[in-house]
């Protein structure tokens, strides 16, 4: 409802004029109160329904005015043809009435609801300025919300859209937040710390949907089912949610992917400076992990444990569980490396 000063006064002024014309014209034998009384009650439904019609498409306005005009004209039919039978006058008109009421109303409700169907681009003219809005829906899962990143991917602007959180999610979320286990309960309440930063986001939309699949108990099968539904992406980082949805041709928007492919290109032959952390399985290597999580392991680096060091990469090898980056250390740096 858009309550600026103009339309205030327009629809007060509405109101006032249907108080006026009741009191004046006193309908159905009613007192002064009365008529005042029924006056406002019109006016204050009229600007009610006014500004309910103010929001809807014009897709469902022309559907909805189809569809009454055809469910009046099959109660006129139908009126008609009763005529003909030998019911009692009050009743038939009673009979009449109804049908008039039902017909004009369920076909008011059908039009309106069927209304986005119409291709109102075919008729031309002013219809073509009538563009279908294509709403984006984002529906996240418990382990991509525990997980926060995406409340870093949010504040980017790379996510546009709804950001749709089910109610059987929020109930998951409520679950782990509540477990006796110290390591889910801290888990659980970072995941809504992470909600609710992400709602006070300006950028982003968070939607909490009611909508619920009691035939279905598995929550990733609820997820996927609310997908369809709403015909949007799943947000996951969940490997096997991420492969059931893509079998059944839903589109998936999976972090890890994304965090995959925003680590930097190393190619063959690079130079590169890490820390080695740790000795690795092989024989005389070292373990090393760059900023963002990728493991090197480097030959020749057992012995520079807790030291950086500049090795050459050998090569590059991707996983499912991300990235791992080989190298090799030459020992004739060792000298100056350790006396970094």
């Amino acid at each position: 409802m858009s309550w600026n000063w103009e339309t205030f006064i327009v629809r007060m002024t509405f109101a006032l004029g249907f108080v006026a014309a009741s009191y004046h014209l006193r309908p159905f034998q009613l007192n002064s109160l009365m008529s005042i009384a029924l006056g406002a009650v019109l006016g204050i439904l009229a600007v009610f329904l006014e500004a309910r019609l103010e929001r809807a498409s014009l897709k469902k306005l022309i559907g909805a005015v189809f569809g009454s005009i055809l469910g009046v004209l099959v109660a006129l039919m139908a009126s008609h043809l009763l005529n003909l039978t030998l019911i009692e006058g009050k009743s038939l008109s009673f009979i009449q009435v109804a049908l008039l009421m039902l017909l004009g109303y369920l076909g008011l409700i059908l039009g309106a609801n069927k209304g986005d169907l119409l291709n109102l681009a075919a008729l031309g003219g002013v219809f073509n300025g009538e563009r279908p809005v294509r709403k984006s829906f984002k529906i996240l899962d418990t382990s991509v919300i525990i997980d926060g990143r995406i409340a870093d991917v949010c504040e980017t602007g790379f996510i546009d859209g709804t950001l749709v959180v089910p109610q059987f999610v929020l109930r998951e979320l409520q679950l782990v937040a509540d477990s006796s286990d110290s390591m889910k309960r801290n888990r659980g309440r970072r995941g809504l710390d992470i909600l609710q930063r992400i709602q006070k986001m300006t950028t982003v939309t968070v939607q909490i949907v009611e909508d619920d699949f009691p035939q279905v108990r598995d929550v990733d099968m609820k997820l996927i089912e609310l997908a369809k539904l709403y015909e949007g992406k799943i947000v996951t980082n969940d490997f096997n949610l991420n492969k059931v949805a893509q079998l059944q041709g839903l589109p998936v928007l999976n972090i890890n992917d994304l965090a995959n492919a925003l680590k930097p290109v190393v190619l063959p032959g690079e130079i590169m400076r890490v820390f080695i952390l740790k000795e690795g399985k092989e024989y005389n290597q070292g373990v090393a992990y760059l900023d963002d999580g990728t493991m090197v392991v480097v030959d020749n680096a057992k012995k520079m444990i807790s030291k950086t060091v500049d090795i050459a990469v050998t090569s590059v090898l991707q996983t499912t569980a991300g990235k791992m980056i080989f190298g090799k250390f030459d020992d004739r740096q060792r000298v100056e490396a350790i006396h970094q």
